[in-house]
């Protein structure tokens, strides 16, 4: 985290501070309090801003989420949580915004509210303390434009429908915190296991998961997001004993895998024309092609300046080899774990370069070749 960063709260955090405000003034007569104290996992205790309001039987308190400087979807948003009287023990519902989990695979059981074990176990003990030992309480948890929020996120992918997850392990958002951001990504892993897939689809971004599904009719569940943890995701995979990965997504990200970079933004690592030019000059590429590939603007330039020197056919067989070596770099890096194929698409979603690995992981897969694509 960047020195001076402002750190925030999760929606868990926000949830469990609304859920005691909301206890609290369904049990007392005093007045509504504007502020409310909860602990963390880890033991740290916070105050949040509250808003209360009471109706017949019940009453419901207001966080506004507040993500600190980490440019989080849910900053902003509103949290609601409505806590009405029930006979015994403490419920939690998912209302308008919060999401119900479809699929398997996740840490909340199928039917149940997008809210993790962890922040499940801090609304719970956010009440706990206060509430009768005879008294049970149910608790309606809803995000106003959570279900559009949740477009933006990976929750229809994960099964996850009709809202935003309540989430957080620390009840603490770090700014531009990587490492929650690469986690997030890991439950597409246990979504497919769970589904019976061994198979999976690795790609940065949703261009290429768009092109999988839609154009050459890949299983959105074998498709998993990587964005620029390549390497992190493939040994996450991995670690969960998937058997066959296919790299799949624009040249001009994945060719750098091809040089043994994994972690692929290209403020760590651009070295997309520097790989391409000294293969392309160890295939035999004049040095004023080879000159012309270290100086093009865009990988779809490098495309066009080896096509026009070597052709169409020449140049489907060097990505392929580009291709092949992106696959054996990555069965390197996973020590030869799992099987790895690599497909190179360009900006119209043709494949350019495959090696034999990826053709049968796809032909498994049950793709239909795309009209138009070059290999």
């Amino acid at each position: 985290m960047s020195k001076g960063w402002r750190r925030g709260y999760t929606t868990g955090t926000c949830a469990a501070a609304a859920a005691r405000a909301a206890v609290r003034a369904l049990l007392e007569s005093c007045p509504s309090e504007d502020r409310v104290r909860v602990t963390l996992p880890r033991g740290e205790e916070v105050e949040l801003p509250v808003m209360v309001k009471r109706g017949e039987g019940w009453a419901e308190a207001i966080v506004i989420k507040d993500a600190g400087d980490d440019p989080d979807i849910t900053h902003g948003a509103a949290i609601h949580v409505r806590a009405s009287f029930i006979d015994k023990g403490i419920t939690l519902r998912a209302g308008p915004g919060v999401g119900i989990v479809t699929k398997p695979g996740l840490p909340v059981p199928v039917g149940e509210p997008a809210i993790n074990p962890v922040p499940r176990a801090m609304i719970k003990k956010a009440v706990k303390d206060f509430l009768p030992p005879d008294q049970g309480v149910e608790l309606t948890i809803s995000i106003p434009g959570g279900e559009e929020l949740a477009r933006r996120t990976l929750n229809p992918k994960l099964g996850i429908h009709g809202g935003l997850s309540i989430l957080g392990t620390t009840g603490i958002v770090e700014p531009m915190s990587e490492e929650a951001f690469r986690a997030s990504l890991i439950p597409q892993i246990e979504v497919a296991r769970a589904a019976g897939l061994d198979t999976l689809v690795l790609t940065p971004g949703r261009q290429g998961q768009r092109q999988a599904v839609e154009n050459y009719k890949i299983p959105a569940e074998a498709v998993v997001l990587t964005s620029n943890f390549i390497g992190f995701l493939a040994e996450a995979c991995a670690e969960r004993h998937i058997k066959r990965l296919l790299l799949w997504g624009y040249v001009g990200k994945l060719v750098k895998v091809a040089g043994g970079i994994f972690h692929t933004h290209s403020r760590l690592a651009d070295a997309r024309r520097e790989i391409v030019g000294a293969w392309a000059a160890a295939w035999g590429a004049p040095p004023g092609v080879v000159k012309a590939v270290l100086e093009a603007n865009t990988v779809e330039t490098i495309l066009t300046i080896l096509e026009e020197a070597w052709g169409r056919e020449f140049c489907r067989t060097f990505w392929n080899h580009m291709a092949g070596l992106a696959s054996s770099r990555l069965k390197e890096r996973l020590q030869d774990k799992v099987e790895v194929g690599t497909a190179f698409l360009n900006l119209k979603g043709e494949i350019i370069g495959w090696d034999e690995k990826a053709q049968k992981i796809l032909e498994e897969l049950g793709h239909g070749r795309k009209q138009g694509e070059l290999a």
